[in-house]
């Protein structure tokens, strides 16, 4: 402990006894240990407190508490009770428990500290997403104690000892009838069997779509072996659209209160409301958005995540965690089960299966060709030769084509790259890109009867001309979600175009024959499965510059290729499903159709291997004013085998350091990042931002 601060009030003295000044403390464990809300790095650890007598029985390990700290009153939460105190330290009085309520479980605060390790974070930035706001009036609702198999104390078991990946068989003949979907997959019998009689297997899968329930279902499947073990269970999905998905499938099957949903979209009351179930052991199966990675779940048994390449599982605040990283130190620290289920692969769960930290489920393909859609890719040289335009046409003749017949069955999806109408304008003559003249921000077109506005300052360009050739016409340098819609409005007439993005969600449609049109990761999910699938601006998303482009777009790909209908008709799903990616041909436009997101990944992780390049190697981010960044690199002792490179000028005169280095060297790097943020932190120096396995860098 920082001696300036706290100087021993312990050493001495009969606790029972009044001090001058000093109210009763707590007979018994009179020591409060607080991890106090300061953002500050050499503040990042907890500090002891004297517990008075009065609050002795609400100070108890994991609730709120308020603290006096240089000069001021912090929130913190009571990590610890001790007996004693390190010599020599005077403690102030806690000044008020704000909760009895227990928030933070042991369990949940060594995630935490693995979190912020790993990161190079602080343990309160983490907290701050583990822990939701507090709504007083919902700690004092009655609290529903739940029955039957899902809800109340879940029964005490005798954990499994850290069980291997799984090996299963080749096959699996018979397969398991508590598991039928599992069982479809090598391995998957196994699996189960280790979930069901309360063992911890690790795997990766790849769902097969049109199976019944679909993924929710599977994952379903999974939760309710281990329910039925005693132990908890936590799923964790990108975004609304998904939750709304898979909380659909719960409601059906076991029933709204059956389960806690954490999501902040639902918001802070409702949230808190749930998490309390969770925190007083009354809901034993979780489900959430990227920050129910935390969910303080009881006997946790099994987590899985869904979709882990999608972006939303990236938390966008320091330390900027990923859920899968959370949920992967999570598994080890309680000895629970993972799932990483996805339509497609990640590069990074595809190292967790070539390392043999995970097994692979792996889709029988006889199974996969009759669930999966047919994929057409326009470019291949039967299409070419049929479409002498193919080209210069955004909708090649094979997307019409299977448009219009699909049409005929039911709704077709129809995928872009961006939303808006026209959001990038170009000189018509020399194609130099329109800018605002005001800020130098991008010129778009909000619709076909306005004016071309800037998209960062907002002035609307009413008398453009370009700044290198002076003509006067515009042109659209990409099309969006809403001028594709206006376009197809007009190619299929009479029938109902419907748009999907971010900004207007739309989770489901019907079966009946529309066009939808949707951005990335906003696709509605059509009740039986898309007739038709076309997936454009394949080339202005390939032309992305940056490590994960085709991974992402792949990933992208997979997503709505998965909301099709199978190629044949069973029960439960009318068949004839096709899709069709316009685009020149690419590796991933290959691995799409042939149905083989692992096969693409395995690639990509063996090519970034002779790289070095992650995910096989790690990676760090320094970034900050230039003389700070490059004095903290200085200072900054590594071994020689960790690889720099910069600095990098920004602008504005900030300077960015990249550091490459391997697994087994990660905690001696953070390690060493935390320790000098905490040291320039608190000679008052600049701090630098430090962001671990950045996205978007490379």
């Amino acid at each position: 402990m920082d001696q300036s601060l706290q100087p021993s009030l312990l050493a001495g003295f009969d606790l029972s006894a009044p001090l001058p000044g000093i109210p009763h403390m707590a007979s018994t464990l009179p020591v409060a240990r607080v991890v106090i809300d300061s953002a500050l790095p050499h503040l990042d650890r907890p500090f002891d407190y004297l517990v008075p007598v009065e609050l002795d029985a609400a100070a108890q390990p994991g609730v709120r508490v308020k603290v006096r700290f240089g000069g001021q009153e912090l929130a913190g939460f009571l990590v610890e009770r001790l007996e004693h105190s390190e010599p020599g330290i005077k403690l102030q009085p806690l000044r008020a428990v704000v909760s009895p309520e227990v928030v933070l479980s042991a369990e949940v605060l060594a995630v935490a500290r693995a979190v912020a390790e790993r990161y190079a974070g602080g343990v309160w930035d983490v907290l701050r997403s583990a822990v939701p706001a507090r709504m007083a009036r919902v700690e004092t609702e009655k609290t529903e104690t739940g029955d039957g198999e899902h809800g109340g104390e879940p029964p005490v078991t005798d954990p499994a000892i850290d069980a291997p990946a799984v090996k299963g068989p080749a096959g699996d003949p018979g397969g398991d009838p508590a598991a039928p979907l599992l069982s479809e997959y090598h391995g998957g019998a196994d699996y189960a069997r280790m979930l069901r009689t309360g063992q911890s297997p690790r795997a990766v899968l790849s769902a097969v779509p049109n199976r019944p329930g679909d993924w929710p279902g599977l994952l379903l499947e999974a939760s309710e072996l281990v329910l039925a073990s005693g132990r908890g269970v936590l799923i964790v999905v990108p975004d609304a659209r998904d939750l709304a998905r898979l909380c659909a499938v719960l409601d059906e099957r076991l029933g709204a209160h059956a389960y806690a949903r954490l999501t902040a979209e639902d918001g802070a009351t409702p949230r808190y409301r749930n998490f309390l179930r969770v925190a007083r052991g009354s809901a034993r199966l979780v489900v959430g958005t990227r920050n129910a990675a935390f969910a303080p779940v009881k006997n946790l048994g099994l987590a899985v995540i869904w979709d882990d390449a999608d972006n939303s599982h990236a938390e966008p605040r320091a330390p900027y965690h990923h859920a899968r990283e959370v949920l992967l130190l999570r598994c080890g620290i309680e000895n629970a089960g993972l799932l990483l289920a996805a339509p497609g692969r990640s590069a990074e769960a595809q190292r967790l299966v070539r390392s043999g930290w995970a097994h692979e489920l792996e889709a029988d393909r006889k199974l996969l060709r009759a669930h999966a859609p047919r994929v057409i890719a326009a470019s291949d040289e039967f299409e070419a030769e049929r479409d002498p335009l193919l080209h210069a046409a955004r909708l090649p003749a094979a997307a019409w084509r299977e448009a219009k017949a699909a049409l005929a069955r039911g709704p077709v999806l129809v995928q872009v790259a961006r939303t808006g109408f026209m959001p990038a304008l170009r000189c018509e003559r020399c194609r130099t890109p329109a800018r605002c003249t005001a800020c130098n921000g991008p010129l778009a077109l909000g619709d076909a009867r306005g004016a071309p506005a800037c998209g960062w300052c907002g002035l609307v360009a009413h008398d453009w001309n370009c700044a290198e050739c002076g003509f006067m016409r515009l042109r659209a340098a990409s099309i969006g979600a809403d001028r594709t819609a206006e376009e197809l409005g007009r190619a299929f007439p009479g029938i109902k175009v419907v748009a999907a993005t971010g900004a207007k969600p739309l989770h489901t449609v019907s079966d009946a024959p529309a066009l939808v049109v949707a951005t990335p990761g906003a696709e509605p999910v059509a009740a039986n499965g898309y007739a038709a699938v076309l997936l454009l601006d394949g080339d202005r998303m390939m032309a992305r510059e940056g490590l994960r482009t085709g991974e992402e777009v792949l990933n992208r790909w997979m997503g709505a290729a998965s909301l099709a209908r199978g190629r044949d008709a069973t029960e439960g799903h009318p068949g004839g499903g096709t899709v069709v990616v316009a685009g020149e041909p690419t590796e991933p436009m290959r691995a799409l159709v042939r149905f083989d997101a692992a096969a693409y990944a395995q690639a990509e992780l063996d090519e970034r291997r002779a790289l070095g390049l992650p995910p096989a190697v790690r990676t760090a981010m320094v970034k900050g004013p230039a003389g700070t960044a490059d004095k903290f690199m200085d200072a900054l002792v590594l071994g020689d085998q960790v690889r720099r490179h910069g600095p990098v000028l920004l602008g504005e005169g900030e300077h960015r350091w990249l550091l490459f280095f391997s697994y087994a060297q990660g905690p001696a790097v953070t390690a060493a990042l935390r320790a000098l943020r905490a040291t320039f932190s608190a000679a008052k120096e600049p701090v630098v931002a430090v962001r671990i396995d950045p996205d978007g860098v490379l």
